[in-house]
């Protein structure tokens, strides 16, 4: 878990320094119609919608996007329909990794992550070929804030997480998708804010690279997540607490 801890710091830095807030809003507006899409137009009385909306909160996404994005998942707007696929892939070194978008025009997405793959030497796998080798998890990251790591520990494990890691000013809470609106309605009962929320693929295995191959299968996983309708990238590469400090240098 340190290892995916590590990352996700790494990741959640560099995306405040570089992302590009038009593509952000984006990805961000796709996720809020796709929830639209599925669960109605009311974030009260659909949860998914309420996290993807706060989500585009917290990055400051515009009122009016958020509305528009609503309504084009109600369908009170034109434009086509989203769907969710999840493709499988390898890159270099071995590395498995799992591909989640959210798109209007499958054709469109699946070339556009074919190109980048075969770009940097990767290729797309048969679907089941990769999923196998990754579990599927609810996760939440907050500042502690005045907590105690046992005060949070307390609350998490009532609440149903499987795993929590606490740090001075990260503390991430892990557990089964089922448990997602239980950790959720827990936090929000506590009055606390969340930086991240969702469910995440991980990996049951993670393998290890130098530092120069790890470099390498970043770079090309920030190609992929910069594609528009790519929302998550998740690999088995481990990320050693060294190789992270490495990194950061």
């Amino acid at each position: 878990m340190s290892g995916h801890s590590k990352w996700s710091t790494i990741k959640r830095q560099k995306g405040a320094l570089d992302a590009k807030r038009g593509q952000l809003f984006t990805k961000l507006a796709k996720n809020i119609a796709l929830a639209a899409q599925k669960g109605g137009g009311d974030p009260d009385a659909n949860f998914s919608l309420r996290l993807a909306v706060e989500k585009a909160r917290l990055a400051n996404m515009p009122k009016d996007n958020i509305e528009r994005a609503i309504k084009r998942g109600t369908g009170e707007d034109k434009g086509g329909s989203y769907e969710e696929i999840v493709y499988e892939g390898y890159l270099p070194h071995g590395i498995a990794i799992l591909v989640e978008c959210v798109t209007d025009n499958r054709n469109r997405t699946i070339a556009e992550i074919r190109s980048t793959l075969n770009r940097y030497n990767g290729s797309l796998a048969e679907g089941g070929s990769v999923s196998w080798q990754f579990d599927r998890q609810a996760y939440f990251v907050f500042e502690p804030g005045t907590r105690s790591e046992d005060q949070v520990l307390e609350m998490a494990l009532e609440a149903g997480a499987d795993d929590v890691v606490y740090e001075p000013d990260s503390v991430e809470i892990s557990g089964a998708v089922e448990s997602f609106k239980s950790l959720s309605d827990a936090l929000q009962a506590n009055k606390i804010v969340t930086s991240e929320s969702g469910l995440r693929f991980v990996a049951q295995n993670r393998t290890e690279l130098d530092l120069e191959k790890t470099s390498q299968i970043l770079r090309i996983i920030e190609a992929i997540d910069d594609l528009d309708d790519v929302q998550n990238v998740y690999s088995n590469i481990d990320i050693t607490e060294d190789l992270a400090k490495e990194l950061e240098a």
